[in-house]
């Protein structure tokens, strides 16, 4: 194959919502509405985690962390979307795509470690809540975070590179909403195999590794639920997990449908709505799971509402006066 038989593509477009322009106003206005919630709720419950000193703890920890890589998610993928809706050309260049599914993979990566880690922290503090600050340290936290984030950055680094060894001729409409592998790997003019093979391996371990530690966690603390005695204790232990074990069947189950199950090229429009499900509705939803559910996190943000109230910040500022 040369160059001069086929044009190399080194921009593509992005169909996205093409289908149905009569509704790309209501839709833009739907998905910005989506990414100002998303990133006021993710940002504002890892500034509220920060400020908050009480909730220094490793579950809020790796909450925040959660919610900074679930605004990492929408940042990459949301703008662009939005801009393509009155952009006239809607071009990406290979390398913006590249950086976009760069951002989106490690996004992914990082959640699924952080869920593993956080399903650990549960168990821990069901099953041996004495020995939770031995087997449980903020040092063993911090690790688990940054362990995690090597393993999104590896895995990102990747498949970023595998992409170069592919090239794109002929048609380059990518009918998607943003720069995913696989409508990249149905435009390549190479066999994209090992490409295909690496996203099936690597996707399928990290699966595996993270599920198998969150199935093993709470097979342990449903058996510790079921042997406790007082039905107070069963209800409280149950809430705690509640949130946790929601957002695990959301993200898992999404994930699952998008890149372990076998798709072909005629199934490519059936891949949108699960993207859109995937990535914009998840990330929305994690912040009102997480808080509207947790006592301390209401109680935590009342206390900041009311530092921050007016006649509060004027009793600060005049107090130093005053003496």
């Amino acid at each position: 194959m040369t160059e001069d038989n086929h044009s190399l593509t080194n921009e593509f477009i992005l169909t996205g919502f093409t289908s149905r322009p009569d509704l790309k106003t209501l839709l833009f206005v739907v998905f910005f509405v989506i990414y100002l919630i998303t990133m006021v709720g993710n940002l504002g419950l890892v500034a509220l985690i920060f400020m908050e000193r009480r909730l220094h703890t490793p579950m809020y920890i790796f909450l925040a962390n959660l919610a900074l890589m679930d605004s990492c998610c929408s940042c990459s993928i949301t703008p662009k979307m939005l801009q393509n809706f009155f952009s006239e050309n809607r071009m990406i260049s290979l390398y913006e795509c590249m950086a976009q599914f760069y951002f989106f993979c490690l996004a992914d990566t990082v959640d699924c470690f952080v869920l593993a880690a956080m399903a650990y922290d549960r168990y821990v503090a069901i099953c041996s809540p004495l020995q939770y600050h031995t087997m449980m340290s903020k040092q063993l936290c911090i690790q688990m975070v940054i362990g995690a984030y090597i393993a999104g950055n590896l895995h990102s680094i990747i498949h970023v590179t595998l992409l170069l060894r592919l090239t794109f001729c002929g048609s380059h409409k990518i009918n998607h909403f943003f720069c995913d592998v696989l409508p990249l790997y149905r435009l390549s003019c190479v066999d994209p195999y090992i490409n295909e093979l690496m996203i099936l391996i690597l996707a399928g371990l990290i699966q595996i590794l993270t599920i198998t530690i969150v199935l093993i966690s709470y097979l342990c603390i449903l058996f510790t639920i079921f042997k406790m005695k007082s039905k107070e204790g069963r209800g409280k232990a149950l809430s705690t997990c509640a949130s946790h074990f929601l957002s695990i069947l959301i993200f898992y189950g999404s994930l699952l449908f998008m890149y372990i199950l076998p798709h072909s090229a005629e199934e490519a429009d059936k891949d949108i709505p699960i993207a859109i499900f995937y990535t914009l509705v998840i990330p929305l939803l994690n912040p009102f799971i997480y808080s509207l559910r947790n006592k301390e996190v209401i109680t935590a943000m009342k206390r900041i509402m009311k530092k921050r109230k007016p006649h509060n910040i004027l009793k600060q500022i005049s107090s130093p006066m005053t003496n």
